[in-house]
């Protein structure tokens, strides 16, 4: 794909994208911003290469996923080693997804109780019903079998259930 394209594609999915880089990165705007311009670097400089054996987003949502994980464990390095990095407050606009996902009443209850589900649990349904991927599509984000993909679908869907119902029931 040209450079061009990969503009054009990643500019189509950016409000998805954001949306799931949220997630990825535990709902910490900073380190969302972060995730999602290292990701968009690695397309862009071709260090990650959409080879087309599943859709544009799915891939971009993987590249987006194991970036978050890269950053995560840099920031446990960086905890342990004295380090000082300069860096300067990035504004990239995306305050529109954000308020988007987290606007209502009811969506911050779902959100807390998402952040109680185990991790794979909460990334399977966030892609399911936030970014409405198939079960296969995020069992290929998160690079585990359909049949693991569904069994954490399945039980994060029960587990949401009961918190949400225990919260009503208060």
């Amino acid at each position: 794909m040209q450079q061009r394209e990969l503009r054009i594609k990643l500019e189509e999915h950016h409000r998805d994208a954001f949306g799931w880089a949220l997630s990825c990165c535990e709902w910490d705007r900073t380190m969302t911003e972060d995730v999602l311009h290292s990701s968009y670097l690695k397309v862009l400089d071709g260090r990650a290469v959409f080879s087309g054996r599943s859709s544009f987003k799915t891939w971009l949502f993987a590249v987006i996923r194991r970036t978050a994980s890269e950053q995560r464990r840099r920031q446990m390095l960086r905890r342990f080693l004295p380090l000082t990095l300069l860096t300067g407050q990035k504004d990239f606009g995306m305050a529109d997804a954000e308020s988007d996902l987290l606007r209502s009443e009811s969506s911050a209850r779902l959100v807390a109780a998402l952040k109680v589900l185990p991790p794979r649990q909460r990334e399977l349904l966030h892609l399911v019903f936030y970014q409405n991927l198939t079960i296969r599509a995020a069992a290929e984000v998160l690079g585990v079998s359909l049949g693991t993909a569904r069994t954490h679908y399945e039980r994060g869907k029960e587990r949401l259930r009961d918190l949400l119902a225990a919260e009503y029931t208060k």
